[in-house]
Parts: C-alpha cells; structure tokens; sequence
C-alpha cells in the first residue's frame, strides 16, 4: 500500500529534493561499458541513462532538483562530513559519511564480469554502518524519457517494487531490497537504521521475461562486488604505465575505458548532458555520442599504456561506418554508440536546467558539420592500431583510400573546424595540419606494409598543405600560426602542431609561435581555446572557461620543446584541478571550478599523453646522474 508520512518527515523530503545544486566536481562516476551514472558526495545518483549511454535518462536531477529524479541514499546525520574514494584499482565509488553519531557508507558499482558471455545489467547499491548507529533514509525517484513520460509501481513483494514507464520507451525497473520497501507517491521509499558491520543493500535492473533475476538473491551482493573488483583489478593491471603519476594516469585510464561500449567498441565524449560550460548560459551539450575525432585521440592515449584491445575494437567499429558509405558519402563527426545516424537537436523544456542554465539540449545540430579534421585524427589512430596492434585488413585498407582520395580533393575547403562554429566555415589551421596528417599516416602505412597506393599522388598534396600553412596561416608580425587564413587571432588547437610532427617542437618558428600563445591565451597553467567572439561569431552567446585538453596540449609541448622542469610544475599544477577523485571536466572556471561535462575523455586522454611524454623526458634528463636529483 502507498505510505502516508506524517507532516514533518514529508517536509524534509520536500527539502531535500529542493536542495542546491551541487558543485560539477562533486559527482563520481560508475558504468559497467554500457551507461554510467553520477553520485554525488551526498548520496545521490543524481544523473543516469539506461540501459545505453545515449538512451533517455531515468534520473537527471543534475538539470532539475525538483522533476529530473533521482536514487538518493542519505544518513540522518547532524553536521556530517561528506567524503568519496574509488576502492583502489576499480571503478567501485565508496561515499562515505561521518559525523560524532556514527559513521556510515555506500558502496556504489554497476556489475561486471571478466566471464565469457553476458553478464546482468544491475546497479548495486550497499550501505553499511561502520561505526556507532546510522539511520538513513532511501528515495528511488525514476522520471522515465528524459523525466518527460509518466510512471507506475507496483509492490511485487515486501522488498522489491517494479516500476513501469508509461512513455513510449516502454522501460521496466525492478528495485530489489534487503530491506522493507514502500511507495511514496509512485516512488520506492525506505527508512532503516544499521548498527556498527551491518548493511543493507539495494538493486535496480531490468525488468525483463527473457531470463530469471538472480539480482533478489542474498548472495548476490557479495558475487557481484567480487567479480566487479576483479573485472577491473584485471583490467588496470594491462596498463604498461609505470612511471611518476602512476595513480593518476590509472584514474584516467579507468575513466576512459568507462566511456567505452564493450559491445559496439565506441567511445562517447562523455557520459552526461545539462552541464554548462558557463553557469546560466545557453553553452550546454549532450556528448553521449562518439565522436571520431574525440574517439581517436582516446583510443590513441590507451595504446600508449597498453590498451591495443581497445584500440582494435574501435578500429573495427570504425570500419563499419566506412563499410557502409555510399559512393557520394563522407563520414560524419559524430554517431551514436551503435553507429546509427544523429537526426539533430532537442530541447527539454520541461527541466529549469543546471542552476538555471538553459536550454537543455538532447543530441545536436553539429553532426552533418564537415570537419575536415576527423580525417587526420582517424588516419592517425589506424595507422597505431596497424603499427602496434593487429595488422589492418585489405578491405579496409581500400575503403581508407577513398577518404584520402577526398582530403586530396577538398583539403583546400572551409569547414567548420575542431571547435565546430556555427558561424560560417573558414580555412582554419588544425583543419589544414589534420589533413597533412591524413596524408602523412596514409603514406606511412603503404610504406611500411608495401600496400598499393597511389603514393605519389598523396606526396604531393602532403607537400602541398605543408607549404599551405606556412604561406597562409604564419603571421609574421606576431611570429605565430594563426586561426584561420586571413585571420589574426590565435587559437589553442596550434599546440598540436609539433604533437603530430608536424612542425619540430624545437624550431625557432614553433617557439615563437608557443611563446604568443602564452601571452594570449594562457592564464598560468590554464589555456583557452580562443577568445570567444574575436575572430568568428559561434552564434551564442555568454563566454566560457578554461579548456583543460589545452592545458594538458600545453604542457606536453613545454615538454616537447626541452623545459621539463617548467612542464612539470604546470602538470603538477593542472592536476591539482582534478576533483577529489581524480577525475576532469571539459573546461575550468576561474575559481578551478568544474564547467561541462564530466568525466571528459578528450582531458584525460590528454593527462595520460601529457604525462608520458613527461614522465620519459624527465628520466632521460641530466638531472637524474646527479645524486639525489629526481628531475
């Protein structure tokens, strides 16, 4: 039967689902390499898709406290501190609660199994007083569609409640428990009180006929944590890093392969939409989705620390999409997980958005964008995977020849660029040095396995973009690369010049150009991409924060360039901008708040390249023959 509570109990409900919105960089992450979902230090899950990255959301509490829902656990503590930690070596989030009461926890993971074969979809929760008595309260709040359809519950038995979208998605829930459950106003509700070694625990999953739940089981907790632990101890023990920032670089690791799908071998951006990138602006994205150019670089920084499984798995998804082009068909910037097609841009008008931060945008109107950039971030990624992971096949050998036949024929073209402006195209410098890139890898490849090409052909348009960026783009008054052709405003996305070899990181023309980004657009350790409204209109308004992949960019060609010392103290620096758990969002405020979405791949793709490349020139450097020198 519904619960009735009495005024005041229903009172401090009300509170606690008007709470403020917390801090970007409050949230941790837990997935299972099909969706992930965001706690946050008070107990909440205050952000899930499921059962997939890109499928609608069924808590989002993260762009309305009110109506997004939620799966809050909270301890009826006075005055407690609110603490967080990944139990070492997994992606298993442990919030923890302390106050002069007692002490409790939670245990926060999404199951999985090293095993062949399919492993349940399941979200575990498990509390538990570890010192003196904790009571606490549980709220399941669904709001199924993007919190845009209805609900019903049903009690199945005293400890399991099954919850039914009424939308058009069709989703079932099934809340198991060790403790009793009751409705409240359509929601599973709780209240129970542990003493010192005692838990209770809590599974939401699936509610399916196709096969028997083993979720209600009294054993299934303590299986599942188990082989959760060792999925992922397994997992971090491939990593090939050894070096300084060997926890951290383990961090960055285990937040990217979060972002992977196990099943399709796609990497989204991130797992999250709704966080702005200025508070109470319009700069709000959903990265649910792979993009190619993000999804190489990330596959690329896991190649370095090991990670060629990974690195296949996306080259074959990636061969998929190219299978499936059409003669007059290029590929676009970004897909769904499963390699299907965006179909554009909504809004969820219904949420008030994260601290009033709107619209809410689901999808995006960028993805028939051409870039002309993807190209060289592919090539690039191809040519690793061949090189230090399985060879590549014919048929996709064939298949790459026709996307550099097309660089060859429109890498003169506007385009819309790495940061996507809605503005207009323009002949923008990452896009030019990306295609070299294309053309560079490609010849690489048919070099080093004998493949047929038309090699050639593809030297000449190499040489002919190489001469392009010098001639077009070299502002010689500022001694720097400029944005686009014709332009003088400068542009972060430079730095990947001597990243891609394109240009020496020590060539007088490159050092100059490093030491005018420095003067413009460099604030200590923290990098913006450009200065919002200089040189293009992207038709929004508001500015933004710092870019963190920047940063890292930055860094690394310090790095590059010689002064390790002064790349180091900016790597040490960028961070102790991470979150409590080591975790980055896409951009910074000027307070080293979280801005964006989070985790971000392209920042911690970044810190694991930024911090090998420095880790192995720091080893090599003179300071180490001297006694007691540490670089």
């Amino acid at each position: 039967m519904p619960k009735t509570l009495d005024k005041e109990t229903r009172a401090e409900i009300d509170r606690s689902l008007n709470d403020s919105y917390p801090p970007i960089e409050d949230y941790g992450i837990i997935g299972d390499l099909r969706t992930t979902a965001l706690v946050g230090r008070n107990g909440s899950i205050d952000f899930m898709c499921f059962p997939e990255f890109d499928s609608p959301s069924i808590f989002c509490a993260n762009t309305d406290r009110v109506k997004g829902g939620r799966f809050q656990i909270r301890p009826l503590l006075e005055e407690m501190n609110e603490k967080q930690l990944y139990l070492p070596d997994t992606n298993v989030l442990i919030t923890r609660f302390l106050s002069t009461e007692g002490v409790g926890e939670i245990s926060n993971y999404m199951v999985l199994s090293a095993d062949e074969g399919p492993c349940e979809q399941a979200l575990v929760r498990r509390a538990k007083c570890v010192i003196g008595e904790v009571s606490f309260r549980l709220l399941f709040a669904p709001r199924f569609d993007y919190a845009r359809a209805r609900h019903k519950v049903t009690a199945e038995c005293e400890n399991c409640l099954l919850f039914e979208s009424e939308g058009s998605d069709g989703l079932k829930l099934r809340l198991h428990s060790s403790v009793p459950l009751e409705i409240l106003e359509n929601d599973g509700y709780a209240e129970f009180t542990l003493k010192a070694g005692e838990h209770a625990t809590f599974t939401m999953e699936e509610a399916g006929a196709e096969r028997d739940s083993r979720c209600g089981n009294e054993e299934y907790s303590s299986d599942s944590f188990k082989k959760t632990c060792d999925y992922w101890r397994a997992w971090i023990a491939r990593c090939t890093y050894d070096g300084r920032w060997r926890e951290a670089v383990h961090r960055s690791a285990l937040a990217l392969k979060l972002l992977t799908s196990k099943k399709h071998g796609s990497v989204i951006a991130a797992p999250c939409f709704g966080f702005p990138n200025e508070v109470g602006g319009v700069r709000n994205w959903d990265y649910r989705y792979t993009w190619l150019r993000d999804a190489s670089f990330s596959t690329y920084a896991l190649m370095r620390i090991g990670y060629t499984e990974e690195a296949q798995a996306f080259t074959n998804w990636l061969e998929n999409r190219i299978k499936e082009l059409g003669d007059d068909e290029v590929l676009q910037i970004m897909y769904r997980i499963d390699g299907t097609k965006l179909d554009g841009e909504f809004h969820l008008d219904q949420l008030e958005g994260y601290m009033h931060s709107k619209p809410i945008r689901i999808g995006s109107t960028n993805h028939d964008q051409i870039q002309l950039d993807i190209f060289g971030e592919v090539m690039d990624s191809v040519y690793l995977c061949d090189k230090y992971g399985s060879p590549i096949s014919r048929d996709l050998w064939m298949n790459l020849q026709r996307l550099i036949a097309y660089v060859c024929d429109h890498w003169r073209d506007k385009d819309a660029g790495i940061w996507e402006i809605r503005g207009g195209h323009r002949e923008f410098l990452y896009s030019r040095v990306m295609c070299w890139v294309a053309l560079d890898r490609a010849i690489r490849l048919a070099s080093k396995r004998g493949l047929p090409a038309p090699t050639a052909l593809w030297q000449e348009n190499r040489n002919a973009i190489y001469h392009a960026v010098f001639e077009n783009f070299w502002d010689e008054e500022q001694g720097a690369f400029v944005q686009s052709k014709g332009s003088t405003a400068l542009d972060a996305s430079a730095l990947i010049m001597p990243l891609v070899r394109f240009i020496s990181p020590t060539d007088p023309r490159w050092l100059s150009c490093l030491k005018a980004i420095e003067n413009d657009l460099v604030e200590d350790s923290l990098v913006h991409r450009y200065h919002v409204g200089e040189a293009f209109s992207d038709e929004l308004e508001g500015k933004e924060g710092s870019f963190s992949i920047c940063s890292f960019w930055y860094i690394e060609c310090i790095s590059r360039s010689g002064d390790v010392q002064k790349a180091r103290l900016m790597f040490e620096k960028m961070l102790g901008y991470s979150n409590h758990l080591g975790l980055f969002s896409e951009q910074l405020g000027k307070k080293g708040e979280f801005l964006g979405n989070i985790p971000q791949a392209f920042t911690h793709l970044a810190m694991i390249s930024a911090a090998f490349d420095l880790d192995r020139r720091l080893s090599m450097h003179p300071s180490r023959r001297v006694r007691g020198g540490l670089g």
